[in-house]
């Protein structure tokens, strides 16, 4: 479920970025009244997407707070377990990092 929200928040805020890339190119080529209409629809575009990274950006804050404290838990529960399983990470990206450097 997060991932399909960030998904479609990040495809719609490509979305809105490109309309406004759009408007302004247009906006450019033309003058007058059209060129003000124009960049005005290209900055509320521009907001709307500024406003739906805000709330990614929260949201994103959110989760990665309650993946802390769910982390957090878990090593206060079971502190040697998160050691051992520490260590093993450790080692096996060493060990990566070693075959790495040999190439």
């Amino acid at each position: 479920m997060r991932e399909d929200k960030l998904r479609t928040v990040r495809s719609d805020v490509q979305v809105l970025l490109q309309e406004a890339q759009e408007l302004f190119t247009e906006a450019a080529a033309t003058t007058g009244k059209k060129a003000e209409d124009l960049r005005a629809k290209g900055e509320e575009i521009l907001d709307r997407a500024f406003i739906k990274a805000q709330g990614i950006q929260s949201y994103v804050v959110q989760t990665g707070k309650e993946i802390v404290s769910t982390t957090d838990d878990y090593v206060q529960s079971n502190p040697w377990r998160a050691i051992a399983i520490s260590t093993g990470l450790g080692l096996l990206l060493g060990l990566c990092v070693s075959r790495t450097g040999e190439r």
